[in-house]
């Protein structure tokens, strides 16, 4: 609600009336998209999987 009404400036009829998809498009038309939107490549993953490996590993007790 906070962008719908504050940072677009819609009414409270054309917020409540718009549909998700409807909704993202407005927020990127207005702010542009991010370049972070890509998924990682299994070449970063694995970099950062080196870069912070698990300490431990989740058992499943049963």
């Amino acid at each position: 609600m906070a962008v719908g009404f504050g940072l677009l400036g819609l009414e409270p009829r054309a917020f409540w009336s718009f549909t998700l998809a409807e909704l993202n498009a407005a927020v990127r038309g207005r702010f542009g998209t991010a370049s972070i939107e890509r998924p990682l490549s299994r070449r970063d993953l694995s970099a950062l999987e080196q870069r912070y490996p698990d300490t431990q590993r989740p058992t499943i007790e049963g």
